[in-house]
């Protein structure tokens, strides 16, 4: 018996949702069918078919419409992926069929997908990347109470509609118990984590300095709570208060902020010192990462960076880069000693702490051979690979080998 799996994204093409498309291949490599729904990507062709077979998978896309940034948008866009994705659901259940639909948030809508499907007998698995009432906090304020009080709602439904909640880290798998009433055997953490053959050092290109001694980088999304600002005040600061001119700083990715940022940058006179690559492949990532001597993670505190795992920070430690952030919860669990941490929302601080470590060079050497070290010993996929094949075999009742092949059983046996 195979186990076929219908996984779930909306917020991004699913080969660029790093979380998403790992957990895919993983289960994949375990002897799973999957089959993935995702929004059509624009920027690669591979992404941009309607159907496509790739790595083993079925992935299935939809076009979303280019709506401007609002409620009303993301109202239009949650409704319009939430119909697209059912039909889909209904071909991929005749062609493929499946027997677990695991969905990422956000949004927190997809629920109603798992009550649909258990009248099938289908099991639901609700994946909670972010914590959608905070992140809704940050994006609009609490000007719309009602909205609000939905969006909680949404997510205790998702939690009661669930058979099993995965969450990225401590902090919410705490929020799922606590706000949500979760039986605590319903929740399991697995980790965000590099892939570590993806994040191999190369050489340094020093055409990506600028004719500076320093690069600072920062990669990810650009809307609004990743405070990308706080960035660029900081370079003001670098650049214009302590007189370092030998600093260039690339930015590397998109998002709806990203004509703001822009702005700013020609405000603040930065132009001569920030580049702006778009989005970055990962080949382009690893280039960057390589040549880079500080890796920055300018989340700011907000009532939900605190809570949130990021990515970008496993990168850049991964590619053993020092880091500065501001002093988050989270990212004070993950970094540990890989980053030198400012007070929260202090672009101030943010760039003091960038001036100490350029000038203290055997500080970012440590820093950086803790930071490889940790994720291989810790953070890597390596590490959460097992979290996940656990989820699934307490899903159905650790008749989980019974699905995989020899290799698979082998795996799962040493590593839970």
């Amino acid at each position: 018996m195979t186990i076929r799996v219908l996984m779930v994204v909306e917020n991004r093409p699913a080969p660029i949702d790093t979380r998403v498309w790992t957990e895919a291949l993983t289960l994949r490599e375990r002897g799973f069918e999957v089959s993935v729904i995702s929004p059509r990507g624009t920027r690669d062709a591979i992404y941009n078919q309607a159907r496509i077979d790739l790595c083993g998978i079925h992935l299935y896309t939809y076009r979303l419409p280019q709506c401007a940034s609002g409620i009303l948008a993301y109202l239009i866009e949650y409704a319009l992926s939430m119909f697209q994705t059912w039909w889909l659901s209904l071909f991929i259940l005749c062609k493929h069929g499946f027997d677990v639909i695991h969905v990422a948030n956000p949004p927190d809508t997809f629920f109603l997908l798992g009550i649909f499907y258990h009248l099938f007998g289908k099991l639901f698995i609700f994946d909670q990347h972010d914590l959608a009432p905070e992140l809704f906090i940050v994006k609009f304020g609490e000007r719309h109470p009602i909205l609000l009080k939905i969006l909680y709602w949404l997510e205790k439904r998702s939690y009661d509609v669930a058979d099993l909640v995965i969450t990225t880290n401590e902090s919410q798998k705490a929020f799922a118990i606590t706000r949500g009433g979760c039986n605590p055997e319903k929740v399991v953490i697995v980790r965000n984590g590099p892939v570590l053959e993806h994040f191999s050092r190369v050489p340094a290109d020093l055409l990506l300095k600028n004719g500076r001694p320093f690069l600072l980088v920062y990669v990810g999304g650009m809307e609004k709570q990743d405070g990308i600002e706080y960035t660029l005040h900081a370079m003001h600061e670098l650049i214009y208060i302590h007189r370092r001119q030998d600093i260039s700083l690339a930015l590397l990715g998109n998002g709806n902020a990203l004509p703001e940022l822009k702005e700013l940058v020609h405000e603040l006179h930065l132009e001569a010192y920030v580049t702006f690559t778009g989005w970055a492949n990962r080949e382009t990532v690893v280039r960057y990462l390589s040549t880079a001597d500080i890796g920055l993670c300018p989340d700011p505190h907000n009532g939900l960076n605190e809570y949130s795992t990021t990515i970008k920070s496993m990168e850049y430690m991964a590619l053993s880069l020092p880091i500065v952030a501001f002093d988050l919860e989270e990212t004070r669990a993950t970094a540990c000693e890989a980053a030198f941490y400012a007070a929260p929302n202090s672009s101030q601080d943010f760039a003091g702490k960038i001036v100490h470590l350029l000038k203290n060079p055997e500080l970012r050497d440590l820093m950086s051979q803790f930071a490889r070290a940790r994720v291989e010993t810790y953070l890597s996929w390596d590490h959460s690979r097992p979290n996940l094949l656990l989820a699934y075999a307490m899903l159905f009742n650790d008749s989980l080998a019974l699905a995989l092949p020899e290799q698979g059983k082998a795996s799962l046996d040493g590593s839970i």
